[in-house]
C-alpha cells in the first residue's frame, strides 16, 4: 500500500503508539520530575535559609519529639487533650518535659504538627518582639482568617495590615470612656440575672449553674450595646416567652459557631475538614439576626440624612452599629465588625466572670475581702452609692482580684502569629536558650499566656497558687498579658473590665455567702476561642439583708 492511505495508516499507528507510551510510562514519570524537583527546590531553600540563619548566629530551639514524620501524633494529642478539657495542662507538660531532657527552662521550641513545623513560645522577649517590636514582620495569617471567615468574615479580628488598620480606626472612636460608663444599661441585665437565680425560703439559693446565666447576662448587654436593642435570653430562659423563640435560636446558633471555629483552628491547615450541614445552618442564624438590625440602622441613617436640616439635633441613647453607620454604609462591613466585637464583647466578659465566682467559692477568705471592700465603697445593694467607671476601677481589692484571676485563668490561653517575612526572634535558640531564633516566612509561633502567666522563675515558687496580694505595688510589662499588648492590644479591655466588676459589686452586695457544690472536683478548662471553665459552675448563694 503506497500514498495517502499508507500515510494515515502509519500516522495513525504512530499516534496510537504514541499515546499508548504516555499513558504507559510518559505521564507517571513526569509526575515523578515534578516532584523531585519540587523536592530538590525545597533542600535547596532548606539549605540557604539554614546557611543564613547561622551567618546571624541564630540556633535552633529543642524539638517535641513527635511519633511520626508529620506531626500527626501531636495532633491527637492536642485533640486528646481537648476532648478531656485539659488543654492548657498539654502546653505545661510539653515545656516541662522540655525542660527536663535538656537540664533546664525550656520555654521555646519546634513541634510538628500536620506536616509542617512550627514554633512554640512562652517567652516574654520573643512574644514583646512578635507583638510590638517586630510587629510589622508578623501577621495572624490565613490559618486563623480562613478559620474564621465563614462566620465574621472580614474585621478587626481577622485581619492584618491595611484592613486592620481600617477596622481599628472604624471601632476605636465606639470604646470611648463615655461609651463604656452607661451602668444603667447594665444594671437591667444584671437585676434580670438575679432574678434568675431561684432562692428558696431559708435565704439560699437552689444549685445554680451561675455561668449559664453570665453568658445570657453578656450576650443580652451586648447585643444591646451593638444593636440598641437586647436578644433577652435571659428573659427567655426563665420565663419560655413564646415571643422570645428566635433569640433562643440565635443563642444556640451562636454558640454553636464558636464551638465549629475553635474545632477547625486545632486542626491547622486541614481546617476545611469541619464543615457541614449544621454549621453552615448556625451561620444563617447568626447573620440573618445581625442583618435585621444592620437594614434598620442604615435606614434610620437615610432618613436622619434626609431630615437633618429640618430637625434640631437631639442627643440620643448610644448605639454602636447607629454610630458605625456615620463611617461606612457598607452592609457587610457592617454585619462583620458587629460580629467580631459580639464575638469578643459577649465570650470574654462572661468567661471573666465565671472564673471569678469559681475562685472566690473556692476561697472564702478572699470572698469576705472583696466582699468588705465593695460594701465599704460602693454601700448595699438597696443603697448603692459611687457607682460610676472611675470609682470602680480605683476599688483596690476588687482590681487585684480580678488580676489574679486573669493571671491564673487567662481568658484566652492561646495565641499565634504567622512571620510575614523572613525575620529572627530574640532568644530560645542554642544549647543554652540565649541564641536568636530563624524564622522563616509564612512559619506559625504559637505562644501561651497561660504558660507564661504560671512561669514560678518570673512569678515565684508561688506561681500557682491563688494570691491577690501578689499584685499590692507590682507593676508588670511583657509577662503579663490577658489583653495582648502591642498595637493589637484588645480595645474592648476597659470595657470589659468595667462590666466585670460592675456585675461582681451587684453579686456581692447582694449575697453574703457562697458555696461550690463541687468543691472537690477538679477545675478543667473548656477552650474555644477563649476559655472558660469546661464543667457548670454550680453554686449554692446566700442573700444578704435587706436595708429597711
Amino acid at each position: 500500500m503506497s500514498g495517502p492511505k499508507a500515510y494515515l495508516n502509519a500516522s495513525s499507528i504512530c499516534t496510537v503508539t504514541l499515546n499508548n507510551l504516555m499513558q504507559s510510562w510518559f505521564i507517571p514519570a513526569l509526575v515523578a520530575l515534578a516532584i523531585s524537583g519540587r523536592l530538590l527546590l525545597s533542600v535547596v531553600l532548606t539549605w540557604r535559609h539554614a546557611q543564613r540563619a547561622r551567618r546571624i548566629g541564630c540556633r535552633e530551639p529543642p524539638l517535641y519529639p513527635s511519633k511520626d514524620p508529620f506531626g500527626i501524633s501531636t495532633l491527637l494529642e492536642i485533640l486528646d487533650a481537648a476532648r478531656e478539657k485539659l488543654l492548657p495542662q498539654l502546653a505545661e507538660r510539653r515545656v516541662n518535659f522540655l525542660s527536663r531532657q535538656h537540664d533546664r527552662y525550656v520555654s521555646t521550641f519546634r513541634m510538628y504538627q500536620v506536616g509542617r513545623e512550627n514554633l512554640f513560645t512562652a517567652d516574654p522577649k520573643n512574644i514583646q518582639a512578635m507583638l510590638a517590636t517586630q510587629f510589622k514582620d508578623f501577621g495572624l495569617g490565613d490559618v486563623r482568617r480562613n478559620v474564621a471567615h465563614p462566620v465574621v468574615g472580614n474585621g478587626i479580628f481577622t485581619t492584618d495590615g491595611e484592613s486592620w488598620s481600617h477596622s481599628r480606626s472604624l471601632l476605636r472612636p465606639q470604646f470611648t470612656r463615655d461609651q463604656m460608663s452607661n451602668l444603667d444599661r447594665e444594671e437591667r441585665h444584671v437585676h434580670n440575672a438575679l432574678h434568675a437565680i431561684p432562692m428558696l425560703p431559708d435565704g439560699w439559693s437552689s444549685a445554680v449553674d451561675i455561668q449559664a446565666i453570665f453568658f445570657r447576662l453578656t450576650l443580652d448587654s451586648a447585643t444591646e450595646f451593638l444593636f440598641g436593642e437586647s436578644s433577652d435570653s435571659q428573659i427567655a430562659a426563665t420565663q419560655k416567652e413564646p415571643g422570645q423563640a428566635s433569640n433562643d435560636t440565635f443563642l444556640y446558633g451562636f454558640d454553636q459557631c464558636m464551638w465549629y471555629l475553635a474545632e477547625r483552628l486545632r486542626f491547622e491547615r486541614l481546617y476545611w475538614v469541619i464543615y457541614n450541614r449544621e454549621f453552615q445552618k448556625c451561620i444563617n442564624i447568626v447573620h440573618a439576626f445581625v442583618d435585621k438590625f444592620v437594614h434598620s440602622a442604615l435606614i434610620q441613617a437615610q432618613q436622619q440624612e434626609e431630615e437633618a436640616q429640618d430637625i434640631e439635633k437631639v442627643p440620643s441613647r448610644y448605639i454602636f452599629l447607629k454610630a458605625l453607620t456615620g463611617t461606612t454604609k457598607d452592609p457587610v462591613i457592617l454585619r462583620d465588625e458587629s460580629l467580631n466585637v459580639l464575638l469578643a464583647g459577649r465570650d470574654t466578659t462572661a468567661s471573666l466572670l465565671s472564673w471569678a465566682i469559681l475562685l472566690l467559692a473556692r476561697h472564702q477568705h478572699i470572698f469576705a475581702r472583696v466582699r468588705s471592700d465593695i460594701l465599704e465603697q460602693f454601700g448595699t445593694y438597696d443603697q448603692p452609692q459611687n457607682m460610676d467607671f472611675a470609682s470602680l476601677q480605683s476599688c483596690q481589692y476588687l482590681q487585684h482580684f480580678l488580676k489574679e484571676t486573669l493571671r491564673l485563668y487567662p481568658i484566652v490561653p492561646f495565641n499565634r502569629r504567622c512571620a510575614t517575612k523572613d525575620t529572627t526572634l530574640p532568644c530560645g535558640g542554642g544549647k543554652d536558650g540565649t541564641s536568636p531564633i530563624y524564622i522563616r516566612k509564612g512559619r506559625t509561633v504559637m505562644y501561651s499566656t497561660y504558660v507564661l502567666h504560671r512561669r514560678k522563675d518570673i512569678w515565684g515558687e508561688d506561681a500557682e497558687i491563688f494570691n491577690p496580694d501578689r499584685w499590692i505595688g507590682r507593676r508588670v510589662t511583657w509577662e503579663y498579658i490577658p489583653f495582648n499588648r502591642g498595637p493589637r492590644t484588645c480595645i474592648g479591655q476597659q470595657f470589659a473590665l468595667m462590666r466585670a466588676s460592675y456585675v461582681l459589686v451587684r453579686l456581692l452586695q447582694r449575697f453574703d455567702r457562697i458555696e461550690d457544690v463541687h468543691s472537690e472536683r477538679d477545675i478543667r478548662y473548656g477552650v474555644s476561642l477563649t476559655s472558660c471553665p469546661a464543667d457548670p459552675v454550680t453554686v449554692r448563694l446566700h442573700q444578704a439583708e435587706l436595708d429597711v
